[in-house]
């Protein structure tokens, strides 16, 4: 058995055509957003993950701030977004909210999705990207030399600087401001602060890749000016320690001198020990929080690459580089779950509409990893079961050979029942299992001919054991090959001793987990992460046993992004002390019930 490892995810937000909330002859908001991770349960309790800076005098803020957030495939995680606008001497305003599933936004195109705001006008886009740093940072402190004024004969410019990466996903391929320090007022040789900037939302830790590094004039309005700037990577500063400086251009034009006096790279054990209160670096800096963002589009800027993977290819490079994961359901219906019209059997339905373990089962499971499927077609199979006196052990559930999306396969599953079948046994996986496997592979040739990835995970549902268990252990030896993983949900109180075998058999390939329901019968969050924990480590040792690589992150225009409505409202108030710091109303419950939960 394999464990999945917790991913770590970056989130990151912008928000567009927001409502301004100023008031009359008070300019435009100062937007900034605090970010929640909400509670799932009743026990559990709603956590603030932090604020971003506060943007000056716009209505289209793009934080600099990123969020590193927790996430296993098998467990909702969901946070809320609220923005407001900064008052100085009173109440910050409320300007809007949203609710993601970070599931969701990872399994979506571009990773990104995109809400319009509950409370307010406005759409608020969020991105996640997996967080691969290893404690290191660039210790890096630097200076101007001659820059040349923009403020006229009787003022001096205010420079600040900015680093922008390139990223995939809002806009496609863009630059994204990743690290912005403080400006120095009334200088043209500005002495900036000693910074410490993590490599991995720097470069994703590849000290050759380009970067641009851009000088700007601070203006109050937040319409900050550029000063010039130049294209560099983090061994070009360590370079430039050597030489009397880099020019900084404005339109082919030299505008002054960035000299480098110091550029190296340190382990986070040193930069915490550094007996400067910067030191646990933080991206974006107090005494620059009224700064808004600016976007620039840098000459001729190069294509997007083939993904440059440092060290080992994860579930999350796949997945940003496009890797579907398909559903294939089968579901057991043989004799052994008993009459399904007598209260009390498993696949009993309530005339009340209360789900039978069935299907909280295919609810609670398929709502997690239809995030990862865009046409959401899912085929759905049965076994156990005579048509015309005749024992059938793979056949199509429903009127369609594939169904859409979740719901489908309830309604697919209840269909079953009005196609004249008669429950039987005994009860047998290998026809469902080859079925999956032969679709998986026709699935991932398909797509490898398109220059894209597909997965396929089966889910079986099953009341008992396997009539001969190995017969299917050898089946599971010969599709072990295959994109496939298997998952088995036992339901019921049958002995499932022999299914545990399948799921702790010795094999070079492990492909297959089992999971008892009725251990996670009344936390479905519980059942959704024992069962998909290992399907991350199997589907990375698939492709990596066949030499196959993540694609490049998928390239995702603006205009592409399907705008969610919000309508989930949270009982969730944030109070703010006088020093800025933020905290969850004495009152709220902050509880978020995912699709999945039963």
């Amino acid at each position: 058995m394999i464990s999945s490892e917790t991913m770590k995810l970056n989130l990151s937000l912008k928000a567009t055509q927001l409502k301004n909330v100023a008031g009359a002859f008070k300019g435009k908001s100062d937007p900034f957003a605090v970010v929640t991770l909400l509670a799932n349960n009743r026990e559990a309790k709603p956590r603030i993950l932090g604020k971003t800076e506060v943007i000056k005098n716009s209505l289209d803020p793009d934080w600099v701030t990123t969020f590193t957030i927790d996430y296993e495939l098998g467990q909702p995680v969901n946070v809320l977004v609220k923005i407001f606008d900064e008052v100085r001497k009173g109440e910050n305003k409320s300007m809007g909210s949203a609710v993601f599933d970070i599931g969701a936004i990872l399994g979506s195109k571009g990773s990104t999705k995109a809400k319009r705001m509950q409370d307010g006008k406005g759409t608020l886009f969020a991105r996640v990207e997996e967080y691969k740093g290893d404690g290191r940072k660039l210790k890096l402190k630097m200076s101007g030399l001659k820059f040349k004024n923009l403020d006229g004969f009787f003022n001096k410019s205010d420079p600040f600087y900015e680093l922008m990466k390139r990223d995939h996903g809002l806009r496609g391929s863009e630059w994204n401001v990743v690290h912005r320090s403080s400006y120095i007022k009334d200088n043209l040789n500005p002495n900036w602060d000693l910074e410490y900037i993590d490599l991995d939302i720097l470069c994703n830790g590849n000290l050759d890749e380009i970067f641009v590094f851009s000088v700007y004039d601070h203006e109050s309005s937040g319409k900050h000016e550029l000063m010039g700037q130049f294209e560099t990577s983090v061994n070009g500063l360590i370079q430039a320690k050597q030489s009397p400086g880099i020019q900084i251009m404005k339109n082919g034009k030299a505008t002054g001198t960035v000299v480098v006096h110091v550029a190296e790279v340190v382990g986070s054990e040193s930069a915490l020990n550094e007996n400067n209160p910067r030191a646990l670096y933080e991206k974006v800096p107090d005494l620059v929080q009224s700064m808004s963002n600016v976007r620039l589009e840098p000459s001729a800027p190069p294509l997007p690459k083939p993904i440059a993977v440092h060290g080992k290819a994860t579930f999350a490079d796949y997945i940003r580089g496009g890797c579907e994961i398909n559903l294939c359901v089968a579901i057991d219906f043989t004799g052994s779950n008993g009459d399904p019209r007598q209260p009390g059997t498993l696949h009993y339905f309530h005339p009340d509409g209360q789900l039978n373990d069935y299907e909280k089962a295919i609810r609670a499971i398929g709502s997690i990893l239809a995030n990862f499927d865009s046409d959401q077609k899912f085929p759905v199979m049965g076994f156990g079961a005579k048509y015309g006196g005749v024992v059938r052990h793979c056949f199509q559930c429903g009127p369609t050979e594939e169904v859409d999306g979740v719901q489908g396969i309830l309604d697919a599953y209840r269909q079953t029942f009005q196609s004249g079948l008669v429950m039987s046994g005994p009860t047998v996986f290998t026809e469902v299992i080859e079925t999956a496997a032969a679709r998986a592979l026709s699935s991932q040739e398909r797509a490898k001919s398109l220059g894209k990835q597909k997965y396929t995970v089966l889910l079986i549902l099953t009341d008992g054991a396997v009539s001969d268990v190995n017969a299917t252990a050898r089946c599971l030896d010969a599709i072990d090959e295959s994109p496939l993983s298997i998952v088995i949900v036992g339901l019921g109180n049958a002995d499932f001793s022999g299914m545990q075998f399948l799921d702790d058999r010795a094999g070079d390939i492990d492909i297959t987990q089992f999971v008892e329901f009725e251990k996670h019968k009344h936390n479905s969050s519980s059942l959704t992460s024992a069962t998909l924990d290992e399907i991350p480590n199997q589907l990375e040792r698939y492709f990596q046993r066949h030499n196959i690589m993540p694609n490049p992150p998928i390239v995702v225009e603006e205009d592409e992004i399907v705008v969610q409505a919000e309508e989930e409202e949270i009982d969730l108030t944030i109070d703010f002390s006088e020093d800025g710091n933020v905290a969850v109303g004495k009152t709220s419950s902050g509880v978020f019930i995912p699709s999945g939960a039963y």
